[in-house]
C-alpha cells in the first residue's frame, strides 16, 4: 500500500480530515497538524505549492498494525520477522515516483514546511535517504534537512551512524536520494536499527511486498511508489543547521552540517508532500517503535522471556521504555534492566514490570510501582552513561547522563500472592438496569 493509498484509506475510513481552504507552508500547515493531533490531516490548497500536504497519518501503533492488518501486540514479532529474514524487492521501469520530471531544481515549488517560529529556517521531516555504503549495500535513515538555497539543504549527520561512516569511507561526498511520501513499510524499516549488511529496502519488502526502480542520476534503487525524489549529492561543505524542534519538543542546538545539492527533482503526478511534524505523535511512533524488536532481542537473548515493549509517548519515545517479561527467577528484571540498556543505547529509563500489566497504560504501570516497588533494592542506577543527544538533561558537551532501572516485579514463590490483584466478579449489568 503506498502513502497515497493509505491517505485515501483514512478517507474511506472517515478518520481524514480535509481541508481545502488556502494554508500557508509558513507555520499554517505545522500549526492545524499540531491542532488535530491525533487526526489524519489532507491540506488540498497550499499558498506557495501546487501539491497538497498530508500529515498525522502513522500517529500510533494502531495505525501501523492497522496498515499491515494484524493486532498491535503482533507488531513487535512482525518488524523481528523482517529483519531476520528480509527479502529483496522486484525491481519495475514503471515508476510513479518518475512520472513527471521537474523542470530544473527549485525546492521553493515544493512544500517543504516552517514548523515553529525560531526554527533555522523550512525543513524536510519526513526524509528517508537512500545511499549505498562501502560494502555495496543500500542504507536507508531519516536525516532531517534545513533548506539553504533553491537547490541546496544542509543535513543533520550523526556522528558514527551510517551516513557518517559512508561519508568518510568514501572520503566526504557521496550521492544520495532523498525520498518523501513512503509508505509506511519503507518509514519503518528506514527507521530500524540493523545489521550494516542488511539492506533496509529488503527488510521493507518482507513487511509488505514493495516495488523499486533505478534512480536517474545514481546507482541506487528507490521505492518506485513514493511520492517525491529528490536526487543529489551529500558534499563535502559545511553549513549551519538548525535550530529545530527534536524528538522532545525542545530546541536542538545549531551545527556545522553537509550540504545536500539537489540535482533533480521527479514525482508522482498530482503529489502529497508528507508533512511530518517534529516531536509529536507520528515523529515519537516511527522514532520508538523501531527499536522495541531490538530490545525484545536482548532481553531473550539475556535469558529472561520477554513479552512486549513499549516506548511510550510520555518518555517522548525514546529515552523511556517499559518491559513485559514472563518472570521465572528473582534476578530477572534485575537482568532485562540491563538487556534492554544493551538494546536501546539512548534509553534513560526503563521500567520492567509482570505479565498482568497493561504497559499502554501509564496508570497501570504506576500501580505496579507503587505496589511492587522498593527503591533500596529494585533500583538500578547507572552513573556516568553516554546518553542521547536528544535529552536536554543531559552534560550538554558530552551526553553524559544518568541511566535508572526500575524493576517493578513481583516475587517468586509463594510471596506473589501478596501482590496480586483482586478480581471483582463479572456480571451483566444490563439486566440490573432493565
Amino acid at each position: 500500500m503506498s502513502f497515497r493509498e493509505f491517505v485515501e484509506n483514512a478517507e474511506k475510513s472517515g478518520k481524514l480530515v480535509k481541508i481545502s481552504k488556502p494554508v500557508s507552508k509558513k507555520l499554517e500547515a505545522a500549526g492545524i497538524l499540531a491542532e488535530l493531533g491525533d487526526r489524519p490531516v489532507l491540506m488540498e490548497n497550499v499558498k506557495e505549492s501546487q501539491f497538497r500536504i498530508a500529515g498525522n497519518l502513522c500517529i500510533s501503533k494502531a495505525a501501523f498494525a492497522s496498515y499491515f492488518g494484524i493486532e498491535v501486540k503482533e507488531l513487535v514479532p512482525k518488524m523481528i520477522d523482517a529483519m531476520q529474514n528480509p527479502k529483496k524487492p522486484d525491481e519495475t521501469d514503471n515508476a510513479p515516483s518518475q512520472e513527471v520530471e521537474m523542470d530544473g531544481v527549485d525546492l521553493d515549488k515544493i512544500p517543504i514546511l516552517y514548523h515553529c517560529s525560531n526554527d533555522g529556517g523550512n525543513y524536510v521531516s519526513s526524509g528517508v535517504f537512500v545511499i549505498k555504503k562501502a560494502n555495496g549495500m543500500q542504507n536507508l535513515d531519516f536525516h532531517r534537512a534545513m533548506q539553504i538555497s533553491k537547490n541546496r539543504f544542509a543535513i543533520r549527520v550523526v556522528s558514527n551512524r551510517d551516513l557518517d561512516t559512508a561519508l568518510k569511507e568514501a572520503g566526504g561526498e557521496i550521492d544520495a536520494i532523498m525520498c518523501v511520501g513512503c509508505s509506511p513499510n519503507v518509514l519503518l524499516a528506514a527507521a530500524m536499527s540493523v545489521d550494516p549488511a542488511i539492506d533496509e529496502m529488503h527488510i521493507a519488502n518482507a513487511l509488505e511486498n514493495l516495488k523499486v526502480t533505478r534512480a536517474k542520476t545514481a546507482d541506487l534503487l528507490i521505492p518506485a511508489d513514493c511520492e517525491f525524489v529528490l536526487e543529489g549529492r551529500i558534499l563535502r561543505e559545511r553549513h549551519d543547521e538548525g535550530p529545530f524542534v527534536d524528538l522532545t519538543e525542545t530546541y536542538d542546538i545549531v551545527r556545522q552540517e553537509p550540504v545536500f545539492e539537489v540535482r533533480k527533482i521527479t514525482h508522482r503526478k498530482d503529489a502529497i508532500w508528507h508533512g511530518l511534524l517534529p516531536g509529536k505523535l507520528e515523529h515519537r511512533v516511527l522514532m520508538g517503535m523501531p527499536r522495541e524488536p531490538t530490545i525484545f532481542r536482548k532481553v531473550n537473548e539475556a535469558g529472561v522471556k520477554c513479552l512486549d515493549i513499549n516506548i511510550n509517548p510520555g518518555g517522548c519515545s525514546w529515552l523511556h521504555g517499559i518491559v513485559k517479561i514472563e518472570k521465572k527467577s528473582e534476578d530477572d528484571g534485575k537482568k532485562a534492566i540491563e538487556a534492554a540498556f544493551e538494546g536501546h543505547k539512548s534509553m534513560k529509563h526503563v521500567f520492567i514490570v509482570d505479565e498482568d500489566i497493561n504497559i499502554n497504560d501509564p496508570l497501570d504501570v504506576e500501580w505496579a510501582m507503587s505496589t511492587r516497588f522498593q527503591a533500596s533494592r529494585d533500583m538500578i542506577v547507572k552513573k556516568g552513561e553516554k546518553g542521547s543527544s536528544l535529552d536536554p538533561s543531559a552534560n550538554p558537551m558530552t551526553k553524559e547522563t544518568t541511566k535508572v532501572g526500575f524493576d517493578l516485579t513481583m516475587p517468586v514463590g509463594d510471596e506473589r500472592k501478596n501482590f496480586l490483584r483482586a478480581e471483582f466478579p463479572h456480571v451483566d449489568v444490563k439486566k440490573f438496569l432493565e
